[in-house]
C-alpha cells in the first residue's frame, strides 16, 4: 500500500468507479467556476493523457493537446483556473501550488483511484449507464467494486440513470448538460443556433467516452446528420474527416485537436455546461468546514 501524502490545501476528488466518459470534465469546470464565484481560488490537477513522459507540466492556452491531453487543455480554457498535469497527482499538486501560491483548494480530475493524494472530499459521478452489471474489471466495467461508493461524500447522477446506483450515505445531486449554440472553430466569435444549420448536410464527429450522448443532444436540437463516432481521445488526422457535405459538428474536447488540422469543411463546436442541483459548491465548502487556506 502506498503512503498517502497531504498537500497544504484541501483536496476535492472528482472521479468515477466505471470506465468510459461520465461527464467529469464539465463537472470539474462547473465546480471550479462555482467555487471561484465564492471567492475561492481553486487549482486543478489531472493525469493528462499519453505521451508527456510522466513529467509535471502546467497547461497553457496554447499547449499541445498531444502532450498535456485534450481534457486538461479544455479545463484550462473553460475554468479560468491554473491546471497542472502529471502521472503523479501529488507532484502535480505541489508543482501547481509552488507556481500559484494563491490557490487555496485543489480539484483532482479523475483522481478517485489515485490513493497517494490525500483527499478531503470525494465526489463520484455516474451517467445513464449506472453501475451496469456491477462487476469489476476484467469481468465487468467497474474500476472498483460498488462497495467503494460507501466511502464517497457525494454522488452525481448525470442525466436519467437507468441502472440503479446505490448511494449509501452519500449526498446525491442531479446533473444535466446544456448547450444550444455553436461557435465556428476557425472564428470563435461567429456563432449560430440549430435553426441556422437545419437543411444542410451535416457530419457529427465525437471522439469522447460516450459519443452517443453528443449525437442524442444534437438530435434533440432537431438536427439531422451522419454520425461519426471515434475512440475516446482519438488523435484525428485530415483523412478521418474528409466528408461530402456542408459542415462538421463536434464537441469542445475534440475541437482542441481539430484546431491543428486544415479541414475541407467548416467546423461548428457545441460547448456544453453542467447544471448541478442542489448547490454542489456550497456542499463542498460545508464539508471542508471552513478550513483556512495554507
Amino acid at each position: 500500500m502506498l503512503r498517502r501524502e497531504r498537500v497544504p490545501v484541501p483536496v476535492v476528488i472528482v472521479g468515477n468507479i466505471s470506465v468510459g466518459g461520465t461527464g467529469k470534465t464539465p463537472l470539474v469546470i462547473h465546480l471550479a467556476v462555482a467555487l471561484r464565484a465564492r471567492a475561492r481560488h481553486p487549482g486543478i490537477v489531472s493525469r493528462g493523457y499519453r505521451g508527456n513522459g510522466g513529467q509535471v507540466l502546467e497547461v497553457a492556452d496554447g499547449s499541445d493537446p498531444g502532450v498535456v491531453g485534450d481534457e486538461p487543455l479544455l479545463l484550462a480554457r473553460r475554468s479560468g483556473c491554473p491546471v497542472f498535469v502529471g502521472r503523479d497527482r501529488v507532484a502535480a499538486a505541489r508543482g501547481l501550488l509552488a507556481r500559484h501560491p494563491e490557490c487555496d483548494l485543489i480539484i483532482a480530475d479523475d483522481g478517485l483511484q489515485h490513493y497517494r493524494l490525500e483527499r478531503d472530499v470525494e465526489i463520484a459521478l455516474f451517467d445513464e449507464r449506472g453501475v451496469m452489471i456491477g462487476w469489476s474489471l476484467p469481468a465487468g466495467p467497474l474500476r472498483e467494486p460498488v462497495s467503494r461508493l460507501a466511502q464517497v461524500d457525494a454522488m452525481i447522477l448525470n442525466g436519467a440513470v437507468v441502472s440503479p446506483v446505490p448511494t449509501f450515505a452519500a449526498a446525491t445531486f442531479s446533473m444535466q448538460l446544456t448547450g444550444d449554440s455553436f461557435y465556428r472553430l476557425d472564428e470563435p466569435s461567429t456563432t449560430c443556433d440549430a435553426a441556422e444549420l437545419a437543411g444542410t448536410r451535416l457530419h457529427a464527429v465525437a471522439g469522447i467516452g460516450a459519443p452517443q450522448r453528443f449525437f442524442d443532444h444534437l438530435a434533440d436540437m432537431g438536427l439531422v446528420f451522419a454520425e461519426h463516432p471515434f475512440p475516446d481521445h482519438h488523435d484525428f488526422c485530415v483523412e478521418d474527416l474528409v466528408f461530402a457535405g456542408d459542415a462538421i459538428l463536434t464537441t469542445e474536447k475534440d475541437a482542441v485537436k481539430l484546431a491543428r488540422l486544415c479541414l475541407p469543411l467548416p467546423v461548428w463546436v457545441l460547448p456544453v455546461t453542467a447544471e448541478v442541483k442542489p448547490d454542489l459548491a456550497a456542499f463542498v465548502l460545508e464539508k471542508l468546514n471552513g478550513r483556512p487556506p495554507a
